[in-house]
């Protein structure tokens, strides 16, 4: 059953929303991870060396060989499960409209993103903490 025109506007709001919010969360779960073939064959490679070496190294009483199998096999491992690095953006890109669009951050926001150091660390929880001294604020008063 295809959305009505209303949800796929509600659907375009919710998706340049998060974009703007959390650009590097929109990236994760916009990837499609094609393109990791090669790093999966090398990966596997490197961990069934490792192994070899690591046997190997083991039935002939060479540790040393053993130890280089055995960081052979994690590196493998752990060139399967990271990823390449990618361009992060910084901070929120603006603002959502009602009507879908994206406005450039105001001045305010964008001195609070500079205060936090471009956005990356702590954006999520600073803007909860600036909430929560709002809400204090106004209850107070």
């Amino acid at each position: 059953m295809p959305l009505s025109e209303y949800e796929q506007r509600v659907l375009e709001q919710m998706e340049r929303a998060l974009t703007s919010d959390d650009p590097r969360l929109a990236n994760t779960l916009q990837s499609t991870g094609r393109g990791n073939a090669l790093r999966y064959v090398l990966s596997g490679a490197g961990v069934v060396v490792g192994l070899l070496l690591l046997v190997v190294g083991a039935a002939t009483s060479k540790t040393w060989l053993g130890a280089i199998g055995f960081v052979l096999m994690f590196a493998g491992v752990v060139f399967a499960f990271l990823g390449p690095r990618k361009k992060q953006q910084e901070g929120p890109v603006g603002v959502v409209g009602e009507d879908g669009t994206v406005q450039p951050p105001t001045g305010a926001a964008r001195k609070a993103r500079k205060r936090q150091g471009g956005g990356r660390s702590g954006g999520f929880l600073a803007r909860l903490e600036e909430r929560w001294e709002n809400r204090r604020n106004q209850g107070g008063r």
